[in-house]
């Protein structure tokens, strides 16, 4: 597998499977991130720390507004401010890999990538800064839409199968996969094929001559 196509690139399709895969992927990473992170924190021998990455459907996306958000950035020991650096970098990093295999996994179900602003970014925004939305009556329909936008994108990417056959996005990553892990069928054995019989007349002296195919 191209493993650059998969990871970064936007064009083609990929199935749920590979989903899952890339989610695994980020996890691993951002359990190594957090190591590093911890070893940091006791180099500098700060404080609790106040930001770190946690990993959901999303591969993190909150971080990513986290980094952007004035309220996180009020640190102030530099080794806290080298963590939150590091944990900039690293949900870029987890966000470029995210919209990449997302984006494929929409082309499966046969959508447009465009999908991924109604499915996750508009509800994990929301989300993030839901202490400065309005406490009111009136806005609990939006709340339910928000949150059912975000549902509605986790059963489509990750439970649902994708489009059978060829779509304008590209070939079924299933069919692919069973075209190479089919093996050929069975060579039935064929007595006429694997036993010569040798005419009388050329045989040696005893009789007939039975010579075995190699």
């Amino acid at each position: 597998m191209d493993w650059t196509w998969y990871l970064f690139r936007f064009d083609g399709r990929i199935n749920r499977a590979l989903l899952w895969q890339a989610l695994l992927i980020v996890a691993v990473l951002v359990a190594l991130l957090g190591l590093i992170s911890q070893v940091i924190h006791l180099i500098s021998a700060t404080g609790s720390l106040k930001f770190s990455l946690k990993l959901d459907f999303d591969f993190g996306l909150d971080d990513l507004f986290k980094a952007a958000d004035p309220r996180t950035y009020r640190l102030q020991a530099s080794g806290d401010r080298a963590i939150l650096i590091l944990n900039a970098l690293g949900a870029l990093l987890f966000f470029w890999i995210y919209l990449a295999t997302a984006i494929k996994r929409l082309h499966d179900r046969d959508r447009s990538g465009w999908w991924i602003v109604p499915f996750f970014f508009v509800p994990r925004l929301l989300f993030h800064f839901w202490d400065w939305l309005p406490d009111a009556n009136w806005f609990l329909p939006f709340d339910w839409a928000i949150h059912a936008l975000w549902l509605w994108g986790i059963v489509e990417m990750f439970f649902l199968r994708g489009t059978s056959g060829s779509n304008r996005f590209g070939p079924d990553p299933l069919a692919d996969i069973a075209d190479s892990s089919a093996s050929p069928p069975a060579k039935s054995w064929d007595q006429q094929s694997e036993i010569e019989f040798v005419p009388p007349s050329a045989s040696p002296p005893g009789g007939m001559h039975v010579k075995r195919s190699a």
